[in-house]
């Protein structure tokens, strides 16, 4: 297939942006020490929802009940964090690629990361209220106002991804400590008595003061969405250094205190917030502002300073640094997880900054819908997902790739999997109904009780079944039998954007016939997983929807099904918002709320069909546009082929005509000379052969082999020059040079011809223009550039002024190279033929025509740069060179040998 270069935009192209989304983290960038990550990971656990959910939950359920919550919920965490933790930081993938290879699939993960991505806006959403809110008291900002500002705030410092977090973790973690924890010591060392008051809480109603199996499990359920914290950890954890004896304990150090050990902290927050709310309620503040982090510090920090005003200011500054350190990793988290999903989806990556403002919109618009006004209700129907997920995910992880069921490393990229495995999707979506069923209340008040509960233990088990059930085969659609054999660090060029990765982080395409990074693997449009079909001899896969119709329905139902839910989820959330009290109200809104839903979802069902349709029409489009680049590419094969017949016939007829004449005119003086010595010799038997006739058979002999030696040196000047392509293609290793001093050091070779040709060089190339590239392979092209002006640019014998200018032109990270001439120029027929191998107008005059195609390839090849001409008749010629200032690593030789033209006798 035809290839094409994918040029990424900046954004996307630049790894200090991206930090590597939707890649493996490359060892070249894991640069910071394991104290540094895990003080990053760390500072992500400073969001106030912990202190909210621990007030809401004490409120709800009382202090016994809550408590019980919060240490077995705590214990359930930690034990299903670990093994995710640990899967991320040995394979440097976030959480999104480590569910595509631990049991969902590439297109079935997708799911996962909507889940995932949920949660980081909807704990955006909730932090930036919470913040809001503070300023609302402290400066009187209105909350509408406050909820934008508290979003966009963040984004310039995601921009930079991992690099800007740190250094913001690193400045404000002492900040935030100090202010957390001081207020709480102080409130314990002067009223020791509100402990007693706490632990005795009962609830709002006060009939809750004992443990009540029923209620522990509701509270267990709000708790339980905390489990898909472990993937914001887990974005930090995959940039952990390789694990070494030198630094094994600090690394185990930092991947348990930043990974499931975030919980040990998080616990003792939701503990806290739940003796905050008794607090704020013994101090005068009503239920509602008892469970808001804003209202909850004023009151504590009232207990502390004297100053209502000061306490105020106290609790918005502590407010402001929380939301500032969870938000950007809420905000960088989910513009990773929404990155993967679209990639997947649409196959399409305008970069991470992209999705990181949608992500801060859509939170946004949760924020002035109310959310944080039904916080239990969100999280607990959220929570039967997000554990479902984390089920499946810990037993792949636990079990199935320790038994040999799935296979023992992580497999993230496209061309190596099933777009969907049934042991993760299906165990998600089978705990998922269970869980929802027992919310609702279908198993009875147990079942309603610890559905949080039934989500892990359902999708836990039904992974190992169905795992067991299908053998493993949905893993793997094919095995990686080339890059995995390489080292890690181990650096391949991808065949399309040209850009180098490391070796765990490329496929090998047999569509396109060459090693392909894994985002350009996600992103490709035209292949239709081409590197999956059975190979000769194997049975073809089931076809899926054979028949055209009922694959269209099963589409359209798909869609519509995904729709409904959508729309459904959007109608309840609106109920809840509404909070009736009177129940005819409640009921007759219940009704008009159906109406409108049904009206919605038939206009929505024309939609859905629409887009099957047009999705269909897209498909027809892609494989007739795919047999078009397919029918160009064996048309361009062919046209290739007979260029290089012309080609080889032009060098035959060229070789044999420059050949012809010296070989005879060595013939010729060889026949001669074997002649006069014959003559020689029979004279001199016959004895005639005086001194004159022997001085004249040496003249002859003397003449004979001047002709024989000039004729064969310019057969050997002929071969050597058709062999200067090899020749030229000498390795050498990159290194720093001044470029003003390595054209000097050319030019001063070559100054003798330029001069006996009257030309005046004249060279415009700033002192200082350092570069990191091939001098030689830089030399050989200035060289042969000058010599091709010094033949072909003038007539012989014309008046007028020669000129030669070489001038060169950079940025950061590019350089420009122009050698101009003022001689004749170059006529158009030509212009599109002088890069030809073999392809001379000085036949007759010794050229070869191989100068300029040797400069052509080194510049391309070597210099991994682009060379342009500019000349019309009369006005001279341009060569432009372009290419980086920081080249690429050194070319594969051996490939580039392989795809030069070669004559019969040339060595491999």
């Amino acid at each position: 297939m035809l290839r094409v270069k994918r040029e990424y935009q900046s954004w996307v192209a630049k790894e200090s942006l991206e930090d590597y989304a939707l890649r493996h983290a490359a060892s070249s960038y894991r640069r910071w020490p394991p104290r540094v990550m895990a003080n990053t990971a760390i500072g992500g656990i400073s969001f106030l929802a912990l202190e909210a959910i621990g007030a809401s939950i004490t409120l709800s359920y009382g202090f016994q009940n809550a408590m019980a919550a919060i240490a077995v919920v705590s214990v359930v965490i930690f034990l299903v964090s670990l093994p995710i933790a640990y899967a991320c930081a040995v394979f440097n993938v976030d959480i999104d690629l480590l569910t595509r290879g631990a049991g969902f699939g590439y297109i079935g993960s997708t799911v996962t990361s909507l889940i995932y991505a949920s949660f980081t806006f909807i704990f955006f959403a909730l932090e930036t209220a919470i913040w809001a809110q503070a300023l609302h008291l402290a400066t009187g900002l209105s909350l509408p106002l406050g909820y934008l500002l508290c979003s966009l705030v963040i984004v310039p410092i995601v921009f930079y991804g991992v690099t800007s977090i740190n250094k913001l973790q690193a400045w404000t973690q002492p900040v935030w400590v100090a202010l957390l924890v001081l207020p709480v010591l102080l409130i314990l060392y002067r009223d020791p008595s509100i402990v007693g008051v706490w632990t005795s809480y009962a609830g709002l109603d006060g009939s809750r003061g004992a443990f009540d199996p029923l209620l522990f499990g509701a509270a267990a359920g709000v708790l339980l969405a905390l489990a898909a914290q472990i993937g914001e950890q887990a974005d930090y954890l995959r940039f952990l250094p390789e694990r070494s004896a030198a630094n094994r304990r600090e690394w185990w150090a930092a991947l348990l205190m930043a990974g499931p050990g975030w919980i040990v902290i998080g616990a003792l927050k939701v503990t806290l917030g739940s003796l905050l709310a008794v607090l704020a309620l013994r101090t005068g503040a009503s239920a509602a502002q008892a469970v808001e982090p804003a209202h909850m510090f004023v009151h504590a920090y009232r207990q502390v300073v004297a100053d209502p005003g000061l306490a105020l200011a106290l609790a918005a500054v502590f407010v402001t640094v929380s939301q500032v350190k969870i938000n950007v990793t809420n905000a960088y988290s989910g513009s990773l997880a929404w990155s993967n999903c679209f990639v997947r989806l649409a196959h399409y990556h305008p970069g991470r900054v992209v999705w990181l403002v949608f992500n801060v919109l859509i939170a946004l618009l949760l924020t002035l819908l109310g959310i944080f006004e039904t916080l239990q209700t969100v999280l607990s129907v959220y929570s039967t997902v997000a554990i479902a997920w984390i089920g499946a995910l810990v037993a792949d992880l636990v079990v199935l790739k320790r038994t040999g069921i799935s296979p023992p490393f992580v497999e993230f990229k496209r061309a190596y999997l099933h777009d969907f495995n049934p042991v993760g999707c299906g165990a998600t979506a089978i705990a998922a109904a269970a869980a929802l069923l027992a919310y609702v209340g279908a198993f009875g008040p147990w079942g309603r009780a610890f559905f949080g509960f039934v989500a892990l233990g359902v999708s836990f088990v039904a992974a190992i079944v169905l795992g067991y059930a299908t053998r493993g085969r949905w893993y793997l659609a094919r095995q990686d039998d080339r890059f995995r054999r390489m080292g890690r660090t181990t650096l391949v060029e991808c065949c399309i954007c040209e850009r180098e990765y490391e070796a765990p982080d490329m496929v090998h395409c047999p569509f396109y016939r060459g090693s392909m990074c894994s985002l350009c693997c996600g992103l490709e449009l035209h292949c239709h997983d081409f590197c999956k079909r059975p190979a000769a001899g194997e049975a073809p896969r089931p076809a899926r929807f054979k028949p055209q119709l009922l694959r269209r329905i099963g589409r359209f139902l798909g869609l519509l099904g995904v729709v409904a839910a959508v729309l459904g989820a959007a109608f309840l959330l609106t109920y809840r918002f509404m909070d009736l009290h009177d129940a005819a109200t409640r009921d007759e809104l219940v009704r008009v709320m159906l109406r409108l839903y049904a009206a919605t979802l038939a206009v929505a069902s024309l939609g859905a069909w629409w887009i099957v349709l047009s999705h269909e029409a897209q498909e027809q489009g892609e494989r007739e546009l795919l047999e078009s680049l397919q029918h160009l590419e064996r048309t361009r094969e062919s046209l290739v082929e007979t260029e290089k017949l012309a080609s080889l016939g032009a060098l035959v007829a060229g070789v044999a005509h420059e050949i012809n004449t010296p070989v005879g005119i060595s013939v010729t003086s060889a026949s001669f000379l074997s002649d006069r010595i014959a003559a020689a010799q029979q004279a001199r038997a016959e004895g005639r052969l005086d001194e004159g006739a022997l001085g004249r058979c040496l003249a002859d002999a003397a003449g004979s082999a001047r002709l024989l030696l000039a004729n064969a040196t310019r057969m050997a000047q002929l071969v050597l020059n058709f062999k200067q392509l090899a020749v030229d293609r000498i390795p050498e290793a990159r290194r720093r040079f001044d470029l003003r001093e390595t054209v000097d050091e050319t030019l001063a070779a070559l100054a003798p011809r330029i001069a006996e040709a009257g030309i005046e060089l004249r060279v415009e190339i700033a002192p200082g223009l350092v570069l990191d590239s091939y001098p030689v392979a830089l030399a050989q092209v200035v060289s042969n550039l000058a010599l091709n002006a010094v033949q072909h640019a003038f007539e012989p014998g014309a008046a007028g002024t020669r000129r030669l200018l070489l001038r060169a032109e950079a940025d950061d990270d590019e350089l420009r190279l122009d050698v101009v001439d003022n001689g004749r120029g170059i006529d158009p027929a030509l212009r599109a033929r002088v890069f030809e191998p073999f392809y001379t107008t000085r036949r007759l005059q010794g050229g070869s025509g191989l100068g300029l195609y040797i400069v052509n390839q080194i510049v391309t090849r070597q210099l991994g740069g682009t060379l342009a001409l500019d000349s019309a008749p009369g006005g001279g010629a341009r060569f432009a060179l372009r290419f980086a200032r920081v080249a690429r690593h050194a070319p594969d030789v051996g490939r580039i040998l392989g795809a030069l033209p070669r004559t019969r006798g040339d060595e491999p």
